[in-house]
């Protein structure tokens, strides 16, 4: 029996001054992470990204800058597959098919009593925060996106400069 992945879209924001989105997981107090979410049947992982901002941050003021085609896989560690394998679910670990988005909205538009409500706070940081903060599990999903998204936020910022 081959092990399944559950396919999921990762979600990086950054803004003008090339900070990206950290939020903390509310069941989990100290746990940062990038927005993130299982990718419905029939949704492109640049649909589910969309989908899962909006309802984990409130977020529609972005910009697609790029979604990876290629998934960034990780592996649960045995306490958390426990726990997703009590759930009923399948997998083993989550396929990451990471989005790029540049914020371009206000913060006041950032909310996260949403109706799951996954995170209790936010906070714009650099992408080696972003990679200090993540749990360990998740770090090799993570540099897929760091590596090739810090160029491209570079390239974005000196492109559009206002």
């Amino acid at each position: 029996m081959s092990e399944v992945f559950r396919p999921n879209a990762g979600i990086v924001v950054f803004n003008k001054d090339g900070k990206v989105l950290l939020c903390e997981r509310s069941d989990e107090k100290g746990a940062w992470q990038f927005p993130q979410g299982g990718i419905e049947r029939g949704e492109t992982p640049l649909q589910a990204a969309k989908r899962e901002l909006n309802e984990e941050t409130s977020l529609k003021n972005v910009v697609p800058v790029k979604t990876l085609t290629e998934p960034a896989p990780y592996r649960f560690p045995p306490d958390v597959l426990a726990l997703t394998q009590s759930r009923g679910w399948p997998y083993v670990g989550q396929k990451m098919y990471w989005s790029l988005f540049y914020f371009d909205g206000d913060e006041s538009e950032i909310n996260l009593d949403t109706k799951d409500k996954e995170f209790c706070a936010w906070r714009w940081g650099t992408l080696e925060q972003a990679y200090d903060l993540i749990v360990d599990f998740k770090k090799s999903a993570y540099i897929v996106a760091l590596n090739k998204f810090a160029p491209l936020i570079v390239q974005w910022l000196q492109k559009n400069k206002k």
